[in-house]
């Protein structure tokens, strides 16, 4: 069976996993929903909202409300790539709220996670 594009997934498929993964670790929704919210500018109920649509991955990134400029200082390496040799925008964008929630699931705090 060919690999799906991750950005053509379902949101509503792959954002409880990220959200899993951290309560996994002894974190909250909230607080992914914190980070989420930081990087894109989405807001809890929005992020809720999405999750009850057909939105795609990719255009969840792609529609986010306001992208936080300071994601450029998100550094380090997620699933074994450099976040700065990431060449796709829409990609690093997504690998952006990995690192997020990689992050958050390491017990960092959140003035660390984002960027403060």
């Amino acid at each position: 069976m060919p690999r799906m594009d991750v950005t053509e997934m379902s949101f509503a498929k792959l954002y409880p996993l990220l959200v899993a993964k951290a309560v996994k670790k002894g974190r909250t929704r909230e607080e992914v929903d914190q980070v989420t919210g930081w990087l894109t500018g989405y807001t809890s109920e929005d992020i809720a909202q999405l999750e009850q649509s057909s939105v795609t991955y990719g255009d969840f990134f792609r529609n986010a409300p306001a992208m936080n400029p300071a994601r450029a200082r998100i550094t380090g390496k997620v699933c074994g790539v450099r976040m700065e040799e990431i060449q796709d925008p829409l990609m690093r964008e997504i690998r952006y709220l990995d690192k997020l929630v990689d992050e958050l699931a390491k017990g960092k705090t959140m003035e660390q996670i984002l960027r403060t």
